[in-house]
């Protein structure tokens, strides 16, 4: 199989041995600190040995950075995965059907290849590099909003950003979190939201590369808060901030915040 009807498989799976632990107490156990420094829950920790023994069996690549494990050893020849197992912990144990799992695949420091599926929709995004961007097969392209007035942002911060943010909301239409970032850089490169902005210092490269490759291939711009291009390291205990958007407002955006 190549990597999407790889990556399509290993979804299905995780989302059969993760769906018993949906909104249960169960699931919220912690069972260890994970390699990003934060609590490992049990539906973490069953979904990341799920998926990394997939892509053990599926030879995908020859090291896994994981969001829980830090780095693995696969016996695949060459390139690196970057997973999120399950982005938007909290809302599945909150039921709350907003979380997915994240797959980015790079070469010699290049994301070559992205795919993000909404578990709780079964929705899935994909991108490879140069081919564009997609959503369960059929192209997708950011939006075409040109003013901040009309525009719809996620948007998060630290209490000691509130002065920007507010400053930043003051001129948009409305603002809205999710709770899922590799989906709502996702739903940036559909034309669902007009932009993604965190600006606290927190995300991680495993949180973040596949949804980064598929915005920009539907036209989007990511870039840091600066508004250069935006770099993590393969670490999970190294955080960034994080601009993604439909490359019309990205200059308007980062001047209202700083």
């Amino acid at each position: 199989m190549d990597f999407f009807n790889c990556c399509n498989t290993i979804a299905d799976e995780v989302s059969i041995c993760i769906t018993p632990l949906i909104g249960t107490k169960e699931g919220d156990r912690i069972v260890r600190t994970g390699a990003d420094n934060t609590p490992t829950k049990v539906i973490d920790e069953i979904a990341e040995v799920c998926i990394l023994n997939l892509i053990a069996k599926y030879q995908l690549c020859a090291r896994v950075v994981s969001e829980e494990a830090g780095v693995v050893t696969m016996p695949g020849k060459d390139g690196t995965i970057f997973l999120d197992p399950l982005d938007g912990t909290f809302n599945a144990l909150a039921a709350i059907p907003f979380y997915a799992l994240s797959i980015a695949y790079a070469e010699n420091g290049v994301i070559k290849k992205a795919f993000v599926r909404d578990l709780a929709h079964k929705e899935t995004f994909t991108a490879d590099i140069g081919k564009g961007a997609y959503v369960n097969g059929i192209p997708i392209k950011v939006s075409d909003t040109k003013e901040l007035s009309r525009s719809a942002l996620c948007m998060y911060r630290r209490k000691s950003h509130h002065a920007q943010i507010a400053h930043l909301n003051q001129q948009i239409r409305r603002s809205r979190q999710f709770g899922a970032s590799a989906l709502e850089i996702c739903y940036v490169a559909a034309g669902r939201l007009d932009g993604f902005v965190d600006i606290r210092g927190m995300l991680r490269v495993t949180d973040v590369a596949a949804g980064v490759l598929i915005c920009k291939e539907a036209g989007g711009e990511a870039t840091d808060w600066n508004g250069n291009p935006i770099f993590f390291p393969d670490a999970v205990s190294i955080e960034n901030c994080l601009i993604a958007t439909n490359k019309i407002l990205h200059t308007e955006i980062i001047s209202c915040i700083r």
